[in-house]
């Protein structure tokens, strides 16, 4: 069965070398459930934080869902908490002081019924890097064209 990709964080592969990803839960108020689905959902800025040995995911936006009612006002940018095994967040967390490395929330999908958000261990770009990848982009856009327009 597909995974139907409800939001993608396209600006992280510019901004960072994926080195490796991880499938995890996410835990939403119900409000919160129903605006994912509907893709009301931004991970533009979020980024991931351990903290007392839990992970949470911060600054990541859900529009508050418009049919909730008026007990449904929490704060769109709240901190929300991942769930993940104690021993994969010690590993990750190990990797992220050791090396360095940036935990960044990739994209958010729904698994069957579930929500589960897809996070990557990152290690950000230098200028050059990103320069050459743009590059490399627009040389393959235009092999591409070529030929496109030699098939006509």
């Amino acid at each position: 069965m597909e995974n139907k990709i409800i939001a993608k964080n396209s600006v992280a592969y510019h901004e960072y070398f994926v080195l490796e990803t991880v499938e995890a839960g996410i835990v939403l108020d119900g409000g919160e459930v129903k605006s994912v689905k509907n893709g009301a959902v931004n991970l533009k800025e979020s980024f991931c934080a351990i903290e007392n040995g839990e992970l949470f995911l911060k600054n990541m936006h859900v529009a508050v869902y418009d049919k909730a009612g008026a007990f449904n006002t929490k704060n769109s940018r709240r901190n929300r908490k991942i769930l993940l095994h104690k021993e994969e967040i010690v590993r990750l967390n190990s990797k992220v002081q050791k090396k360095g490395l940036t935990l960044v929330p990739l994209k958010i999908y729904l698994k069957k019924a579930l929500i589960k958000i897809e996070l990557g261990l990152c290690q950000g770009k230098h200028t050059f890097d990103k320069k050459r990848d743009l590059k490399e982009k627009d040389i393959k856009r235009e092999s591409e064209r070529a030929i496109n327009n030699k098939n006509l």
